[in-house]
């Protein structure tokens, strides 16, 4: 009996497996905890998703799985929360402090948090409470520590397809009533047409040690799309955000590339070797299907890229992480 005692008090998780095969990653997910925030001279708590793992040496039969949540906490705890304080800087430090305490050769947290942004309706100038998604990412070593910065949104985008349809359905009716082609040409230039419309999620990832402006991402998402919506809007509002979409209408391809190019216009600082994801998708109102586009790669490749010069791969966040 005491044998067995002996057996389940011992560092089960120090063990050599019965396999001595190392893992990427092992860990926990989904860990819930409030995470605070001072944000405007006021300390804010806001909801927080929590995951992390560690690499596992082929010698090591697992991580100590029980103590993830309390080293959570403890890092929440220490961790100084001022004026400046960003989700990543969280991440980083729950990530040097997992590396630490569990003697890790790497440990890699990402937090997801809702963040409430404060904004004004385009017309009517109501105040409004939109939710965005802050996204923490780090990977620590021993001896270094990468960080990631990132959103994800909503906004609205029109289908450019089906609006060039509808156009040349029109300029036929108007032309078939009499009008001149001149005149249609102009009539369908000021007239918003119609199209099918989709509600597009757009999720921004910046690999840096540079300050980056989570809020900054979220216009830079928002802005990619046809318009910005909003949570409470009265009927000149709507017709804002309608018309609006309608004049600027974009594949979910477009908004990849219009998030990624601001970023590198509004962040000219980033280094080559520095990191930029962009996904988006959109929820299609006229199929029972789903639309996406992504692109990740170092700041050198997009550069490089539209410089004209076609890069023959694409870096992927993992890969980049890894890459000490």
């Amino acid at each position: 009996m005491a044998e067995t005692r002996n057996l389940f008090t011992a560092d089960m998780q120090a063990s050599t497996p019965e396999i001595t095969l190392g893992l990427t990653r092992a860990g926990v997910t989904g860990v819930q905890k409030a995470i605070r925030i001072r944000h405007e001279g006021r300390e804010k708590t806001f909801a927080a998703e929590i995951s992390c793992t560690v690499d596992l040496d082929p010698g090591q039969k697992g991580v100590h799985m029980s103590r993830f949540p309390e080293l959570f906490g403890e890092a929440i705890d220490t961790v100084v929360i001022g004026e400046a304080f960003l989700v990543e800087t969280l991440a980083e430090h729950i990530a040097r402090h997992i590396v630490e305490r569990q003697h890790a050769l790497r440990a890699e947290v990402r937090i997801e948090a809702q963040y409430p942004l404060e904004r004004r309706t385009p017309v009517s100038d109501l105040p409004t409470q939109e939710i965005a998604k802050l996204i923490g990412i780090a990977a620590a070593s021993p001896e270094t520590v990468k960080r990631v910065v990132g959103v994800e949104a909503w906004g609205i985008n029109a289908c450019p397809c089906a609006q060039g349809l509808v156009r040349d359905a029109a300029t036929d009716r108007l032309i078939e009533a009499g009008f001149a082609e001149g005149d249609v040409s102009r009539i369908l230039d000021l007239v918003p047409l119609a199209t099918h419309n989709q509600r597009g999620k757009g999720t921004l990832l910046v690999g840096t040690n540079s300050d980056i402006n989570a809020e900054h991402l979220v216009g830079i998402v928002e802005e990619s799309m046809s318009s910005p919506i909003y949570e409470l809007m009265k009927r000149p509002d709507e017709l804002f955000v309608v018309e609006h979409a309608h004049l600027q209408p974009r594949f979910v391809e477009d908004s990849v590339r219009f998030a990624l190019k601001a970023v590198l216009d509004q962040y000219p600082a980033l280094g080559d070797h520095d990191f930029v994801f962009s996904r988006q998708v959109n929820l299609e109102t006229i199929h029972r299907h789903d639309v996406l586009a992504e692109r990740s790669g170092t700041v050198g490749e997009l550069r490089e890229e539209l410089a004209g010069n076609i890069a023959a791969s694409h870096s992927e966040l993992a890969g980049w992480l890894s890459a000490f």
